[in-house]
């Protein structure tokens, strides 16, 4: 039986920056469907990371998703009645996920503040390549080196 059709998604830019990856992370950080409070804890987040780096918070955003993106995953694979950790690449879309995915767990993980502070406390750690996100990619990394002898079954 073939698999069904996976269709492109297009997204609106955000409102504010006029940028795609922005509103995608907005969504990400959205719960219930209430995606005006996921903007202001997204847009509180940049003013914080502006007031405290002075730095372009658009700037910090794109450096800390870099930081955070993983180049390499492990994937299960079956073969011959054993699984094996198949280490592979990470496709560009699923690289921007996860980073966002991690970022936002890290800082919903934190307590004691607003979550629009610990946002960006987060996406300031995640820029300057430290931080909870940073060593869940160090750890995905560190599996998929450790795995590197089962390569040759990817497929």
């Amino acid at each position: 039986m073939r698999k069904k059709r996976v269709y492109k998604k297009y997204y609106t830019p955000d409102l504010k920056y006029s940028r795609i990856d922005v509103s995608r992370f907005v969504n990400y950080v959205m719960r219930d469907g209430k995606k005006a409070t996921a903007e202001k804890v997204v847009y509180g987040a940049f003013e914080s990371v502006k007031k405290i780096t002075g730095e372009d918070p658009i700037k910090v955003f794109e450096k800390a998703l870099e930081q955070a993106s993983p180049a390499l995953e492990v994937r299960s694979r079956r073969v011959g009645g054993a699984n094996y950790q198949v280490p592979q690449e990470v496709r560009p879309d699923r690289r921007f996920v996860l980073a966002v995915r991690w970022i936002v767990s890290a800082a919903r993980g934190k307590s004691g503040k607003a979550m629009s502070e610990k946002l960006a406390e987060e996406l300031i750690a995640a820029s300057k390549n430290e931080g909870a996100a940073i060593k869940k990619k160090q750890d995905m990394h560190r599996m998929a080196e450790a795995n590197r002898a089962f390569a040759h079954f990817a497929r």
